[in-house]
């Protein structure tokens, strides 16, 4: 028995079954091995409930099929309430946030974006995205070992957005330390004790851009920001604070998500040290090492949404009026849509065209095509420079099961 079957098992050993049925599944236990809970579960049951916290999809059909089911709706403030969240800075965040919103609010919330951040925008990046990688591994190529997290994987997103955004280098260290801190929010591990730290960022993030914004509006055209901001403003749709919210949303997506994928996909690669060396010898493999590492450990857990009315799924019901998590990393590894889940391979042919990782429906994330320039650029930098790379020490270990998930630390050596 491995780790991973035992870790189950004692999960199994402290399982409830809630009043109408669906086994509950402590938080812990979610935490502490999510894959392992999800493989014994999936072939039972097409729902598990989270203990205090609704209810989690597991199944990958079903997880399709409810991104775009009308029967539910996005969460709005259903998770902060959830955390007993009820007021201030964060709670704003998720009241006026277009990922939270629905229907005619989510549209107008969404349109300037769609208007503005066009394809062209993000092609135009590449060449400087591999520009960013190149330049910082230069910065540490003579020491020989590196924090990958710290000084590469954080760092091509945050100087990627500071380009987009007009944003000066030099506040690059004081964004980033704000969008970790209030990305905590979309966890299930903190506790009431990290509230006020995780409020206290968000209100100095959200302050950091709206002196941003004030600054740009108006000013000459020619980057993302400023025809954004002419763009919101000629249509008259929304509010000062949505305007302010929707930067502060793409900025905390752009960042966070992608330092956390990009450190993974590279520890999952030399951990299978043939297809770390298959990579490296033709760059035309990378797009897929990024899809599949995106599919085996993804960065992001599960997307939210509130059930409207009864539904019935594989037997089961999912009640009405509930907090549901629909489980992409479940998803990702069912045996019912891939060959082999638990086998992390970049040559499988079972991969979906359209990644879920990246929700679906009108949700779908905005920032998608920069996520896939930063990973793919991010890994053929350092394939090209430093085919040798190797892990030093232990593995990373990938944390969470709900919302943007943690790498707890990653150092590369190389000779």
């Amino acid at each position: 028995m491995d780790a991973r079957e035992a870790a189950a098992q004692q999960g199994n050993a402290r399982k409830a079954i809630a009043p109408d049925g669906v086994v509950t599944v402590s938080v812990a236990d979610l935490e502490a091995d999510p894959h392992g809970v999800f493989r014994h579960y999936r072939p039972i049951t097409p729902l598990i409930a989270r203990e205090g916290s609704g209810y989690l999809v597991i199944r990958s059909h079903d997880v399709h099929a409810l991104m775009r089911d009308p029967r539910l709706r996005h969460a709005e403030t259903d998770y902060v309430e959830l955390r007993g969240i009820s007021s201030g800075a964060i709670y704003d965040t998720f009241r006026d946030s277009m990922l939270t919103a629905n229907g005619a609010v989510h549209r107008r919330r969404r349109a300037p974006f769609t208007r503005t951040f066009a394809a062209r925008l993000i092609t135009d990046l590449r060449p400087q995205v591999r520009a960013i990688a190149d330049d910082l591994i230069e910065e540490w190529h003579a020491e020989g070992e590196v924090d990958l997290i710290g000084r590469y994987a954080s760092l091509i997103p945050a100087r990627a957005v500071s380009r987009l955004f007009g944003l000066p280098q030099a506040d690059i260290p004081h964004f980033t330390t704000l969008v970790y801190e209030v990305s905590r929010i979309l966890s299930f591990t903190f506790g009431p004790d990290a509230l006020p730290g995780i409020e206290a960022a968000t209100r100095e993030l959200t302050g950091y851009i709206d002196d941003l914004l004030r600054a740009r509006r108006g000013g000459p055209a020619g980057d993302f920001l400023v025809g954004y901001l002419a763009d919101a403003d000629l249509k008259g749709e929304l509010s000062p604070a949505e305007i302010l919210v929707q930067i502060v949303t793409l900025i905390i997506g752009a960042t966070d998500t992608t330092r956390v994928a990009l450190a993974v996909q590279v520890a999952l690669l030399l951990q299978h040290r043939e297809q770390w060396e298959a990579i490296c010898r033709d760059r035309l493999l990378i797009p897929a090492a990024v899809s599949e590492s995106l599919r085996f450990e993804p960065s992001v857990g599960a997307v939210s949404r509130v059930t409207l009315e009864d539904i019935p799924l594989g037997g089961a019901v999912l009640p009405a009026g509930q907090y549901v998590s629909l489980s992409t990393m479940s998803a990702m590894r069912d045996a019912t849509a891939y060959d082999r889940p638990d086998d992390f391979n970049i040559f499988r042919t079972d991969l979906a065209r359209t990644h879920l990782v990246f929700g679906g429906g009108a949700h779908r994330c905005l920032g998608e095509a920069l996520a896939w320039v930063e990973l793919e650029e991010g890994l053929a930098a350092l394939a090209a420079r430093i085919p040798q790379l190797r892990l030093v020490g232990e593995p990373p270990h990938v944390q969470g099961h709900f919302g943007i998930r943690r790498i707890d630390r990653m150092r590369i050596g190389w000779s």
